[in-house]
C-alpha cells in the first residue's frame, strides 16, 4: 500500500483543541451542585416561605443547577467545539419550548371548547 500525502492519518489531532477538565473544575461543580440541592431541601423541610414562593425558588435553582452541570460536567462553553455544542443546545431549547407551549395551548383550547358548561351538564342524557 502506498502512503497518501493528503490523508490525515490515524491520529486525533483535534483532541488537543478541546478544553480539558481539571479536578478543580469537577470539585467546584460538585460543591455548587450540593449547595443547589441542599437549599431546596431546606426550603421544603422548614417551610419558611409560602408554597408558591418555595416552588418558584426551587424552579429557579433547578435552572441554575442545569447550567452548572452543563458548564462543569458537560463542558458546554462557547469555546468548546467552536461554539457548535452551545448552538445546538440553544436550538434544542427553542424547539422544546415551542413543543411544550403548543401542546399546552392545544390542551387548553380542547378543554375550553370540548367540555360542556354547567348548564349543559344538566341537559346531558
Amino acid at each position: 500500500m502506498s502512503h497518501d500525502p493528503h490523508q490525515g492519518g490515524h491520529g486525533d489531532h483535534a483532541a488537543a483543541e478541546l478544553p480539558h477538565a481539571t479536578l478543580r473544575d469537577y470539585a467546584i461543580g460538585f460543591a455548587l451542585s450540593v449547595i443547589l440541592t441542599a437549599i431546596p431541601f431546606w426550603l421544603v423541610m422548614t417551610m419558611p416561605l409560602s408554597a408558591g414562593a418555595t416552588a418558584a425558588i426551587i424552579m429557579g435553582l433547578a435552572i441554575v443547577q442545569i447550567i452548572v452541570h452543563m458548564i462543569f460536567f458537560l463542558h458546554m462553553t462557547p469555546k468548546a467545539e467552536d461554539g457548535w455544542s452551545l448552538t445546538s443546545l440553544v436550538f434544542t431549547v427553542i424547539v422544546v419550548v415551542i413543543m411544550l407551549a403548543g401542546s399546552l395551548w392545544v390542551m387548553h383550547h380542547l378543554n375550553t371548547n370540548m367540555m360542556p358548561t354547567m348548564e349543559e351538564v344538566g341537559q346531558l342524557p
